[in-house]
């Protein structure tokens, strides 16, 4: 008998979506800053005893019984069963805290959550630069997804971090700011939820061949707000490090007609209504939650005027992937 179960974090991207894409960094120098959160997607897995008809069972949002991982519909799973060659009977198992397809970076968690599980089964050698490589190059090489890089990166590492890329390679640096900054955007950020799915993969399709050229300016720009953004952490400016958010977001939806919606407009209006100091749609845009940062005596008014949305407080979390349970 065999069970391992996996947990890894949600990320919020603050500042740098756009540059984690090779289309931009091969050419130039990309950064994001970044923190995963207090959310959790959970894998388990566990070997299947021979006397079952099938020898995979997937269960996610559906349920999945086949005798050979080619006849997987779901792509990470075939290809990261693929990938290893793994012909023994196996049950996975997905449960996760936010709804997929939300800008939150679950496709990405998945990835390094599933392949956390399986390398440690595999006994493999495993550490966070190792488990967020391959998963990107599972994601981009062998699933073909148009995805930026700066979310399995996270998932793997956890915390709060600047992340930069260049052709070459990326480096992970940790974040030194006070505990009262930390507990500031615990209490001050929360996440909205626009009631929109979308496939992240269609609306990075729209901007992302144009990042090296007519979206140039865009970038650009997106990485002077990182610049800044550093300076208000080292100030312990939280709410500045708010306003800006408001700013990477009029930057980022310049990027393509297909980012917003009026939907999505018309929540964002409303919360910078309502005490909101800046806020951002999360992930390639198109739906899913959107993040703002409330004026601390605004508060209550905020949430009152969110009160028939979901709402989800955010908390920072230090943890990247993790094995939570393991038995032979």
């Amino acid at each position: 008998m065999f069970m391992i179960i996996t947990k890894t974090p949600y990320r919020i991207s603050f500042f740098g979506g756009g540059s984690d894409y090779p289309e931009w960094f091969n050419k130039n120098q990309g950064e994001v800053i970044s923190t995963t959160i207090n959310k959790f997607i959970y894998i388990s897995c566990r070997f299947l005893p021979h006397f079952f008809r099938h020898k995979y069972r997937v269960v996610y949002s559906k349920i999945e019984n086949v005798k050979n991982y080619n006849q997987i519909k779901h792509n990470a799973v075939k290809q990261i069963l693929k990938y290893y060659n793994f012909n023994d009977g196996l049950e996975i198992h997905y449960d996760g805290d936010l709804p997929a397809r939300s800008g939150m970076g679950s496709s990405s968690c998945f990835v390094v959550g599933l392949l956390h599980a399986l390398m440690k089964l595999k006994n493999k050698k495993i550490n966070s630069n190792i488990l967020s490589t391959k998963s990107i190059f599972l994601e981009r090489n062998l699933m073909h997804e148009n995805v930026g890089l700066q979310d399995q990166i996270a998932a793997s590492y956890g915390g709060f971090n600047s992340i930069k890329f260049s052709k070459t390679n990326f480096r992970v640096s940790k974040i030194n700011c006070s505990n009262k900054f930390k507990a500031t955007l615990n209490k001050n950020l929360f996440l909205v939820y626009t009631g929109i799915s979308r496939t992240a993969q269609k609306i990075a399709n729209s901007y992302t061949n144009k990042l090296s050229y007519n979206k140039r300016e865009n970038i650009k720009n997106i990485l002077k707000i990182v610049e800044r953004a550093k300076k208000t952490i080292k100030q312990n400016n939280c709410d500045d490090f708010g306003r800006l958010l408001h700013e990477t977001w009029v930057e980022k939806r310049s990027l393509s007609t297909s980012v917003t919606t009026n939907k999505i407009d018309s929540l964002y209006d409303k919360g910078l209504k309502n005490g909101a100091l800046g806020g951002k749609l999360l992930g390639a845009g198109g739906g899913g939650f959107i993040l703002f940062y409330v004026e601390n005596k605004k508060i209550p008014n905020f949430k009152r005027a969110f009160s028939s949305n979901i709402l989800v407080p955010v908390n920072l979390s230090d943890k990247g992937s993790e094995v939570i349970f393991y038995e032979k």
